[in-house]
């Protein structure tokens, strides 16, 4: 028995036989069904629908910590960097005011203002209630003198 193929010029004999069509592959079948949604509407899923959106929540809470502790590590890279800023400024003021505070540098300004250093050492003055009173009497004359 000879036929012969539309296109082709062999003919087929009845030694060769005539393959059935192949079957989708599985994988082929697999992405079908998630593009059609064919996946979705399965019994397996549906039963199973609380453990995924569990699954889902926990997913999106975990994009959401990350996102939160990519943000904090920023705010403290931001601090660090400030705090570093900040030391560098107060150790460069406290020796400035060191610098400023020596004696030295000190009676160049007092004498720039006409200050001179004393030449005695400083000593106590003494006094007594008596001659308090009597400095009470003189201040309050004072104060009458310059109302007249």
């Amino acid at each position: 028995m000879e036929e012969t193929q539309n296109n082709e010029t062999e003919p087929i004999t009845s030694e060769q036989e005539v393959r059935p069509v192949k079957k989708q592959k599985r994988m082929r079948k697999s992405i079908h069904d998630v593009l059609g949604g064919d996946v979705l509407s399965r019994e397996l899923v549906l039963r199973n629908f609380p453990l995924l959106l569990y699954i889902s929540v926990l997913a999106m809470l975990y994009i959401g910590n990350t996102y939160y502790s990519e943000k904090t590590y920023k705010k403290i890279e931001k601090v660090t960097a400030e705090l570093k800023e900040l030391r560098f400024q107060y150790i460069t003021t406290k020796s400035g005011l060191m610098y400023f505070t020596k004696q030295t540098e000190i009676e160049k300004r007092a004498q720039g203002i006409g200050l001179k250093e004393p030449v005695l050492p400083p000593y106590k003055i003494y006094y007594s209630k008596r001659m308090m009173g009597n400095v009470k009497d003189s201040a309050q004359e004072q104060k009458q003198d310059e109302k007249h």
